[in-house]
C-alpha cells in the first residue's frame, strides 16, 4: 500500500460507507476529492442505498447478544458493506475513474461517551478486512475512538465536513440532520468555532413506535401519514419529554444507550395500549419535534442568529415532521439538503468520504469545540488492501 502515492493523487477517488442508527440499510457514495482541509473541493459522482435484508436489520437492533453473535454480525455486516463498495467501484469503472480508497463509518453498536459513571466507550461493527480483500483497496475506518482518547464524545465527526461543504454560504447557516439520532452543527466562518451537538432521538423512536403498533409489518411512517392522521396525547408527550439528556448542556452525544425502544418506549407504550396507533405515532413524532425545536432555541440561537436551516437524514422525508420543524422555528428559512444537490441520505457517507480523506493526509478532522476534545485529533484507521 503506497499511501504516498495516494496524496500526491490530484483528484482522488473515495468511496463513502455509512450504516445509521435507524438501521435500515447502507448509504454509499463515490465523491471526487481535490485537496486537504479548508481548501478541499468536493463533486458528487454517485450515490447508492442497500437495504438491510430483514434477518439483518433484525440482528442490528438486537440490544442483548453475547459476544459470538456480535463477532458474527461483524462480519456479515463487512460483507454488506463489501457489496456496496464493490457495486461502486464497478460505477467508478464505468466512468473511467479508479477509486483510491473507502472510507467505512460502519454500523454504531454502542456509543458511550463521557461522562459514563461506569466507563466510556464506543464500538463499530463492519469488519474492515473484508471490504479491503473484497475490493483490493486500503480502507480507513474507526473514527471515533481517537476523539474520544483525547477527552471528547467521538460525536459528532459530520461537523468537519458540513463546514467545508456550506460554511461559504451568504447566510448564518445550520445544519440538521435527522438519522436515528438528531444531531446540529452551526456553521461559523472559522471552523475551530463551529459548534455541533447531538439534540436527541430522530427517526430511531417513530420507527420503533411503527414496528410496535404493526407488530413488525412497517418499520417506519412513511412521509409522516401515520402521525399526520393522530391526536397527540398530552401526558404521554411530557413523559417523553422529561429525559434528563435534554437539559444536558453541548458537547453532548447520544445513542440507542438513551433512547432505544427498550429504555426509552416499550413500558411507556405497553403502558398506553388503550391509545389509537396513530395517536401513539403523532405523540412520539412531535417529542421529536420538540427535543430539536428546545434544543435549537436554548442552546444554538441565543448565540448565533441562524437565518437558513439545511435538513438532511430519512427524517426529512418526513413531511409531518417538517412540518412541525417549520411551525415551531417560524423565523428560520428551512431547506432539504437535496435542494443543494446532496441527496437526504447521502450526507453522512460523503461526510465519512472527507474524514477518511483526511485521515489519509494526516489532517486532524474533530472540531474540538464541537466534541469536547482536548485538542484537534487525525481521525481513523487504516486496513491495508
Amino acid at each position: 500500500m503506497n499511501l504516498q502515492a495516494i496524496r500526491e493523487k490530484s483528484p482522488r477517488y473515495v468511496i463513502g460507507l455509512m450504516s445509521g442508527s435507524s438501521c435500515d440499510g447502507i448509504d454509499g457514495v463515490l465523491v471526487r476529492l481535490k485537496g486537504q482541509g479548508a481548501k478541499l473541493a468536493m463533486k458528487l459522482m454517485a450515490h447508492q442505498h442497500h437495504a438491510y435484508a430483514p434477518e439483518l436489520h433484525k440482528r442490528l437492533l438486537d440490544a442483548h447478544q453475547d459476544a459470538q453473535a456480535i463477532a458474527r454480525l461483524h462480519f456479515a455486516l463487512g460483507e454488506r458493506l463489501a457489496d456496496l463498495a464493490a457495486a461502486l467501484v464497478d460505477v467508478g469503472r464505468e466512468e473511467g475513474v479508479a477509486v483510491d480508497f473507502i472510507a467505512s463509518h460502519g454500523h454504531t453498536l454502542a456509543h458511550i461517551p463521557p461522562p459514563a459513571p461506569q466507563g466510556i466507550g464506543t464500538l463499530q461493527i463492519g469488519e474492515t478486512a473484508i471490504i479491503a480483500e473484497r475490493t483490493g483497496l486500503p480502507v480507513v475506518a474507526d473514527f471515533r475512538p481517537r476523539d474520544m482518547a483525547a477527552g471528547g464524545q467521538g460525536a459528532p465527526l459530520v461537523p468537519y465536513a458540513d463546514w467545508l461543504l456550506f460554511h461559504k454560504l451568504k447566510h448564518q447557516t445550520a445544519c440538521l440532520n435527522i438519522g436515528g439520532i438528531a444531531n446540529f452543527t452551526v456553521l461559523t466562518p472559522a471552523l475551530e468555532d463551529v459548534i455541533a451537538f447531538d439534540s436527541g432521538p430522530g427517526n430511531m423512536p417513530i420507527d420503533a413506535t411503527v414496528r410496535y403498533i404493526t407488530r413488525g409489518l412497517q418499520d417506519y411512517d412513511l412521509d409522516g401519514k401515520l402521525a399526520a392522521k393522530g391526536l397527540v396525547i398530552d401526558e404521554f408527550l411530557e413523559y417523553l419529554l422529561n429525559h434528563p439528556y435534554f437539559d444536558q448542556v453541548p458537547p453532548k452525544s447520544t445513542g440507542r444507550e438513551q433512547f432505544g425502544f427498550d429504555v426509552y418506549l416499550q413500558d411507556a407504550l405497553t403502558a398506553r395500549k388503550e391509545h389509537a396507533p396513530e395517536d401513539l405515532v403523532a405523540t412520539v413524532t412531535q417529542a421529536v419535534a420538540q427535543s430539536i425545536i428546545d434544543a435549537f432555541q436554548r442552546f444554538v440561537l441565543p448565540e448565533y442568529p441562524v437565518e437558513h436551516l439545511i435538513i438532511a437524514g430519512g427524517g426529512a422525508a418526513n413531511i409531518c415532521l417538517l412540518n412541525k420543524l417549520k411551525h415551531g422555528l417560524p423565523d428560520v428559512h428551512t431547506f432539504t439538503m437535496d435542494q443543494y444537490g446532496i441527496p437526504l441520505q447521502a450526507r453522512e457517507a460523503i461526510a465519512f468520504a472527507i474524514l477518511g480523506n483526511e485521515c489519509i493526509m494526516g489532517t486532524p478532522a474533530n472540531v474540538p469545540h464541537a466534541t469536547g476534545a482536548n485538542h484537534p485529533c487525525v481521525l481513523g484507521k487504516i486496513t491495508p488492501p
